[in-house]
């Protein structure tokens, strides 16, 4: 029986390595294979315990009893943070979500998004949709949480603004080494791409692997992305237009389709 020819999926034979474990990671893992790659999971980033565990603690209590109208959450780690809490969100508690990086890690942990900033995916273009998303509603109560080395920005813009906000540090971002396999299999010219997805993971990028063999390509998740990366002295090969794992593995596909 003739079934028609074989499709060959774009990224067969191509080893990419994801730099986040968790939900996020499974997920951009599981739409790796469905292109054909074999994902190399490799966490290169996780959090630490602030110093101000109490704050936290006592933040994510008000969470739950519903005291705040919102959430921000800055990025997926902060997601990773609310996961290992057990963090429950009221059911009148609405959430902002800074990307679609961001927003996709809290649907896989479980969490609703309300608000993600349709073009600039930073702080910055969080703020600049805020009145509009809300409906110019003043004084909103407004739970944000951030790294510890990330800017206050937009902490500082709705209260600006004049909302109530009460700014927590959630976590510090520590790297971690990789396996000695996959740091060898790197050098050896065996993993054809590295998905780059913050700053923090392109700083790791540089320190376990650079330089990087010519055939590894770095692929970063959007313009703000690859300017840090290249900050730190990363070789920056292909930039997604948008600040997403669909769009991530798009302009990986798109570079193995012109070969």
């Amino acid at each position: 029986m003739n079934t028609g020819p074989v499709q060959v999926k774009p990224l067969a034979g191509w080893r990419v390595l994801v730099p986040r474990g968790g939900p996020w990671g499974d997920q951009v893992a599981a739409k790796l294979r469905a292109k054909g790659a074999q994902p190399v999971v490799a966490p290169m980033i996780n959090f630490a315990p602030t110093d101000d565990a109490e704050g936290l603690d006592s933040a994510l209590t008000r969470l739950a009893a519903g005291e705040f109208d919102w959430m921000t959450v800055t990025s997926a780690t902060t997601v990773d943070v609310l996961v290992s809490h057990q963090a429950q969100v009221a059911d009148g508690t609405r959430i902002a979500a800074v990307g679609e990086t961001t927003a996709a890690a809290l649907l896989a942990a479980g969490y609703h998004v309300d608000i993600v900033p349709s073009e600039d995916n930073s702080a910055r273009g969080l703020l600049a949709e805020w009145e509009a998303a809300t409906h110019g509603e003043i004084p909103l109560r407004v739970l944000t949480l951030r790294s510890e080395i990330a800017k206050p920005l937009l902490t500082e813009g709705l209260k600006r603004i004049g909302h109530q906000v009460s700014s927590v540090v959630a976590y510090r971002t520590v790297g971690v080494p990789v396996a000695e396999k996959v740091v060898a299999d790197v050098a050896a010219g065996l993993v054809q791409a590295i998905l780059v997805t913050s700053g923090s993971v392109a700083a790791q990028v540089q320190e376990q692997f650079g330089p990087l063999p010519e055939c590894a390509l770095v692929v970063c998740i959007g313009p703000r992305t690859a300017k840090d990366a290249r900050a730190v002295g990363l070789r920056v090969d292909v930039v997604a237009d948008e600040r997403s794992a669909e769009s991530l593995i798009d302009a990986l596909v798109k570079v193995a389709l012109a070969r």
